[in-house]
């Protein structure tokens, strides 16, 4: 053969190739190209496409993964960001519930009221009025709600609003009565009824306002299931795509399985209304496939159910699972403000908050739940909280056997780590390999009241990033308790340490951009052992992904207040779209 023949030969070979039709390129579901994708990887590389076939990524590269895949859906990105959808390591969920208000939205008290005094006229006189989320410093009056302030909007229903955080509450008269709380009242163990000047009551009921709480009729989870899916919805368009419910119980389990002979209280963790395990196991099996990812937490329920209950950490898949026996309390949350310190808080001489458990109690709670396999996750705020706290871990991580299921890899966690404590105890950390959940964005939510209740050193530190992770190792992932959930003010305030007013709070703590974007999207997922299936978009793993209009790495600091999701994926599934409304099934 000539080489003039081979010559004509091979361009005829190549016109051949690029001249295939579609069909020959590999099929997959959905394309997105033309943007920005934050892989979250380990070199956190930068890439501009991603390809997707049922519910995983099967390639991340450039603009070549269109030469290469064929799909029935291609999105073009327009130079938007694509990144992996954030995992929230520590939600409640909080479906809004008949009776109430959106005092979460109120910017002033007079606009509380009116709420009031529009839904008492909607049920009628005698039907308990609730809601969840007011904060002092959202108001324009800049204070507490007060039992008056609800009086004079709704003399004549029992009122009782639980402020963001779910460390206190606010109640009326009417409440107050059926409660049986006056002012002779003594204050409940582990809690405190606040009162006025002239030693009447003025409504607010720090962490155990579960006194008044059994008193309101709970709608049954039949009546709550259609609120708790549009919760669950909800949260999608923050962008988060799994979470952690913080709240979850085995009460409904059957009795020889950890369930509880006694009816479900209301008004309780694991009440009546609320979802269990059980009820999220049953809801995702119908729905999950539009439904953010969820871990549940299991409430420690005491040695003999935990005993009886025949699952633990990990058991599940990759709708629902168990995680960690949490988030039950070993101090109280600045809120109330209830959290136990190891100094005097500002201005109160001799006040220092208090802890939940005996020394002996939280061992034997740490203790059984390690001997039965269970990672464990208990909420430590204050430091002297976060001492007794790592304490007991120690104790049980170094005389317990690890269990079978999880050897030399327990991945133990503290939630919320608010203040922090003496080196000696985060080098302990460090030595046992214990986390931490944080809640980043509680440095700019709860900016007022630390200012107010802290020394110059605790505010300068409190949610302290870079100091327990960089000179002490330690892993963090990132959370929001629900105040507020969206994961982007969580961002703002790792990255910039500042409050709403704008003013830095120990700025050495902050942490880059894209080490805060891992702390919440690939840390999460190593929290639950699922670090090879989700927290990231790379090939193999499951396509939960979202799509921001601005560029997290690069944009005015500002953006992260303002700006929005644009679209939530969940396995590859579009489940949410701004401004457009997508169909998900029941």
């Amino acid at each position: 053969m000539t080489v003039s023949r081979r010559i004509g030969l091979l361009g005829g070979l190549i016109a051949a190739a690029w001249a295939l039709p579609a069909s020959a390129k590999e099929a997959v579901d959905l394309i997105l190209h033309h943007g920005q994708v934050i892989t979250v990887d380990r070199a956190f590389t930068l890439k501009t496409a991603v390809a997707v076939k049922g519910e995983r990524i099967v390639a991340v590269g450039g603009e070549e993964l269109l030469e290469a895949y064929s799909a029935p859906k291609v999105i073009d990105l327009a130079g938007k960001t694509l990144m992996p959808g954030f995992i929230d390591t520590h939600l409640h969920p909080k479906p809004v519930l008949p009776n109430d208000i959106a005092v979460q939205d109120a910017k002033s008290i007079a606009e509380v009221q009116a709420m009031l005094r529009a839904k008492a006229k909607e049920l009628g006189p005698g039907k308990w009025i609730t809601g969840y989320g007011w904060q002092e410093s959202n108001f324009a009056e800049k204070r507490n709600l007060s039992r008056a302030d609800l009086d004079t909007a709704a003399p004549n229903n029992p009122v009782m609003l639980v402020r963001a955080g779910g460390h206190s509450s606010t109640s009326n008269s009417a409440a107050l009565r059926i409660a049986g709380v006056d002012r002779n009242t003594p204050d409940p163990v582990n809690g405190l009824i606040e009162h006025d000047q002239t030693g009447e009551l003025n409504g607010i009921i720090r962490e155990r306002f579960d006194i008044v709480d059994q008193f309101i009729p709970e709608p049954s989870w039949q009546e709550m299931r259609p609120a708790t899916i549009a919760w669950l919805r909800k949260i999608l368009e923050l962008g988060i795509t799994s979470f952690h419910d913080a709240s979850g119980t085995i009460d409904d389990e059957p009795i020889d399985k950890g369930g509880t002979a006694k009816p479900i209280k209301a008004g309780t963790v694991g009440g009546a209304g609320t979802m269990t395990f059980r009820r999220a196991r049953e809801l995702y099996a119908a729905l999950g496939d539009s439904l953010p990812r969820i871990t549940m937490y299991i409430v420690y329920p005491g040695a003999e159910r935990l005993k009886a209950f025949p699952y633990h950490t990990g058991f599940g898949d990759n709708r629902v699972r168990l995680g960690a026996i949490g988030e039950n309390q070993v101090d109280g949350g600045f809120t109330g403000p209830t959290a136990w310190l190891l100094a005097d808080y500002k201005g109160q001489p001799g006040f220092r908050g208090k802890g939940s458990f005996s020394d002996a109690e939280l061992q034997e709670m740490v203790d059984t739940s390690a001997k039965l396999g269970w990672q464990m996750g208990l909420h430590a705020i204050g430091d002297a909280a976060i001492v007794q706290a790592v304490k007991a871990y120690h104790n049980a991580l170094t005389t317990i056997p690890d269990s079978a299921h999880a050897p030399n890899d327990r991945r133990w966690f503290l939630d919320h780590f608010t203040i922090m404590p003496p080196e000696d105890t985060m080098a302990t950390m460090a030595q046992d390999h214990v986390m931490i959940s944080q809640q980043p964005n509680f440095l700019y939510n709860l900016d007022d009241r630390y200012s107010a209740l802290l020394d110059d050193w605790r505010l300068a530190h409190n949610n302290s990033i870079s100091t327990p992770v960089y000179k002490f190792g330690l892993f963090m992932a990132f959370a929001s308790d629900n105040l507020p959930i969206g994961p982007l003010v969580g961002l703002y305030a790792a990255t910039t340490r500042k409050g709403p007013a704008g003013v830095p709070r120990g700025p050495e703590e902050a942490v880059s951009r894209a080490e805060a974007i891992r702390m919440y999207t690939a840390n999460g997922a190593y929290l639950s052992w699922e670090e090879n299936e989700k927290g990231t978009l790379e090939p193999g793993k499951l396509a939960d992904m979202i799509v921001l209009p601005f560029d997290p790495l690069t944009a005015p600091e500002e953006t992260f207040l303002t700006g929005k999701v644009e679209m939530t994926f969940v396995g590859g599934k579009l489940v949410y779209q701004r401004g457009k409304k997508v169909a998900l099934g029941r």
